[in-house]
């Protein structure tokens, strides 16, 4: 296991080589390989069908890959004796039980994995699910539902955070709220991997960006041109 917070430390916690995934005579993935840092926001972008979410399914054990790794903190994900102390993940927002509240659903993924209570308000708190978490999640918006399952990703305090296109749908008020954590979750020192179609969002955050198309990576942007990038954008939003 790899720690966000002291303790051994990888150079890349999300490594990716040769990853491939076919599904019958359809190639997902095509052979794609990365290392993803700590400390790092990675954008991953591409449009629809491109694989990013078959990538992101595959490195938190949802798929196999047909041939290829994929590793979370030097381990395949299945191997991790304690997965979520290691990665957190949100790949569906909306999965979870409907008549459950949002913080009997964290109490419950909290006592499974021996995770104290006072962790669980402790993210009730950050995430901003506090006048929300009494209520029942069939009541809850996007946003919330958005923010309930970051919350569990990040029950075990892990290295990695992934999401996958974690704005769709949020308004302007949820978009800015998901930037500023991943930026902070990253200043703390985890890795933070997050999916979207649109560049005009993912520069807004990234340090480093991989654009994907046909499951094959068709560039990689340093993190000094995405900062360019930024800081053009905020100049311009000054003005």
């Amino acid at each position: 296991m790899c720690s966000s917070r002291g303790g051994p430390r990888l150079n890349s916690v999300i490594t990716a080589e040769n990853l491939t995934k076919r599904y019958g005579s359809t190639t997902a993935v095509d052979g794609i390989s990365f290392a993803l840092k700590p400390g790092q926001v990675t954008g991953f972008l591409g449009p629809n069908g491109s694989g990013k979410s078959t990538t992101m399914r595959m490195a938190v054990g949802l798929d196999r890959p047909t041939s290829g790794a994929i590793t979370v903190c030097g381990m395949e994900y299945p191997r991790h004796p304690a997965p979520i102390r290691s990665v957190g993940a949100v790949l569906d927002a909306g999965a979870t039980h409907p008549g459950r509240t949002g913080r009997g659903h964290l109490k419950i993924l909290a006592a499974t994995h021996r995770i104290s209570s006072a962790r669980v308000e402790e993210l009730i708190e950050l995430t901003g699910l506090g006048p929300a978490a009494h209520r029942r999640i069939k009541q809850y918006s996007l946003g919330m539902n958005q923010r309930l399952g970051i919350a569990a990703a990040l029950l075990g305090d892990p290295a990695a955070l992934i999401l996958d296109e974690p704005v769709n749908g949020l308004d302007p008020e949820g978009v800015r709220w998901v930037r500023q954590l991943c930026l902070q979750l990253a200043a703390e020192g985890r890795t933070v991997f997050v999916s979207s179609h649109l560049m005009s969002e993912v520069a807004q955050t990234a340090d480093h960006l991989i654009v994907l198309g046909r499951g094959r990576i068709l560039c990689r942007c340093p993190h000094a041109r995405l900062h360019q990038r930024r800081g053009g954008a905020a100049h311009a939003g000054a003005g």
